[in-house]
Formats: C-alpha cells, structure tokens, sequence
C-alpha cells in the first residue's frame, strides 16, 4: 500500500524533529522547511499528498502560505498545527481551506489521526475545540461582539511582538518582512480599534488574552 506522502513546514527546528519522530513511522515524510515561501516553493516541487504547516511562520504564515497554494491547487490537503487555542486562528485557517486543526500539545495524539483525514479529504478538528469551531460555523460570524477577532492572523503575531517589547525593525528581522510593513500593520491595527497610540493597543492586547 502506497505510504501518504508528507510535507512539513515548521519554523521552530526542535518542534519540526519532534513532529518528524511522529510522521516519519506513518507516513513518507518528504521534506521539512520553515518559512511560508519555502513551503510554496516545496509544494509546487514535490506535489505531496498532505501539507502539515505551522500558522505562525516567518515570511508568510501558514493561512497566508495556504491561500496561494489554494490559488494553484484547489485541491491541496492541508494540515493547520499550532499552539494557539483561540478560535479565531482555527475559523481563518479552515475559511481558507485547511481540511485539518490539531493543536500542538495535542500532536503526539492527534497528528497521525489527523493527516489520515486530510490524506482522505476529511475534516479533522483537535477535540478541544471542535464544539467552539463548529457552533462559530453554524452562527456565520467569525467576528462577533469581540474586537479582538477583528485582526488578521499577521496583525496578531506583531501585536505580541510588541507587546513583548520587540521593536518594528526586530519584528521585521523574526517575521522577514519590512519595518515599514510591520508600522504599516500597527497603525491598521490602532485605526481598526479606534485607537491613537501604541500604548493602548498593547493594553488592549493584554485585556483581550492576545498576548500575556
């Protein structure tokens, strides 16, 4: 029987080694990167059968990175991994077209599991947060009452870059982008909000759970 042929994209090397212990006895692991645009580069190259990306990666992250593989590849079964439990990341990860959302703690559970789904063009959604995906799916809001999910998956990993005390040219160094993008994000960010400065957009980061 032909082995599911994967590839994964991973920005952190020890998360990735881990992750390769656990796909490599299953499946045909086929090549590991760790950025966004390795990842479209890797895909067009060597057509695998599943895509197993983090979300947040530099370069491009891994919804935007799933958008452009979409545009030449309806078809492509992606696997969305991360360590955050907000819904806001699953909903924008399954609205462009991820087939699967596994939780990274939840990975040694439900990796496997869910890469067999994806192999099938079945959905597979982390239990610990099924019930809150599918309730948000049925209610057609995405945003809601909560500002908080008014921001793009992008203005979420800079805002906690701040918040952390990063600068917009450090930001720009981890994320490999222009500062000018990074203050591009910041001030949409403040506008979207309705806010005048950086301090209240780091407290309202804080409030809001988006960085701790």
């Amino acid at each position: 029987m032909k082995r599911v042929r994967v590839l994964l994209a991973d920005d952190h090397r020890i998360v990735a080694e881990g992750l390769q212990k656990l796909l490599e006895p299953e499946f045909e692991l086929i090549g590991i990167v760790g950025d966004g645009f390795a990842l479209l580069e890797a895909a067009a190259e060597k057509k695998p059968d599943v895509i197993v990306t983090d979300i947040s990666m530099p370069g491009l992250n891994g919804v935007e990175a799933l958008e452009e593989l979409k545009k030449n590849n309806p078809d492509v079964h992606v696997v969305c991994l991360t360590m955050h439990h907000e819904l806001v990341y699953a909903r924008r990860a399954l609205d462009a077209g991820a087939l699967a959302y596994v939780l990274k703690h939840s990975a040694p559970e439900e990796l496997v599991m869910a890469v067999r789904a994806a192999a099938e063009g079945r959905t597979f959604i982390t239990p610990a947060i099924a019930g809150e995906v599918l309730q948000s799916i049925q209610s057609g809001d995405l945003a809601g009452t909560d500002p908080a999910r008014k921001l793009t998956l992008r203005q979420r990993e800079i805002l906690t870059l701040l918040v952390d005390g990063r600068t917009a040219k450090e930001i720009a160094r981890r994320l490999k982008i222009s500062p000018r993008t990074v203050e591009f994000h910041k001030y949409t960010m403040m506008d979207t909000l309705g806010m005048s400065t950086s301090t209240e957009l780091i407290r309202f980061a804080l409030k809001n759970h988006i960085a701790d």
